[in-house]
């Protein structure tokens, strides 16, 4: 009996050990992870500085299950974000440049991560700015923004 507690104990201390290394495991992939997502912001930035809407759309979850929510209210679907993306912003002029700050990105489950920011927009003649809330899901071996709430 002394043995086999003893093998309890032995088992229950080394199933303790190989927990710690997972969740070393899992800080290491939360960073690949945040990588990931900062990369797609990056390309997203870069897009909308250089005028490309349906490159920039490319950072959102093609489907029409996707949402934005914006002064106007609700938005649903990429079609509808994308065409209010082009009649808001005609042209480079009115796109001016992007420039966005995180503010903070926490990963919420294996497949998905939230995220709050602050954008800018540099235009000729003013520069808004406010705040936004995204949720980030990988789906289909990328990570995508679900829903955009922007202020």
């Amino acid at each position: 009996m002394q043995k086999l507690g003893l093998t309890l104990f032995i088992a229950i201390i080394l199933g303790n050990i190989l927990s710690c290394s997972t969740g070393k495991k899992s800080i290491t992939s939360d960073t690949m992870v945040f990588q990931e997502i900062k990369d797609v912001f990056t390309m997203q930035e870069k897009a909308w500085n250089s005028g490309d809407l349906d490159q920039f759309m490319q950072g959102y979850w093609n489907s029409e299950k996707m949402t934005f929510v914006g002064s106007k209210g609700v938005n649903y679907g990429w079609m509808t974000t994308l065409h209010n993306y082009k009649k808001n912003y005609p042209d480079t002029e009115a796109m001016g440049k992007l420039f966005f700050d995180i503010i903070t990105l926490e990963r919420i489950s294996p497949d998905a991560c939230y995220m709050i920011g602050k954008y800018t927009l540099v235009r000729k003649n003013d520069s808004p700015s406010g705040h936004f809330t995204l949720l980030w899901r990988y789906i289909d071996g990328k990570w995508v923004i679900v829903s955009d709430h922007t202020s």
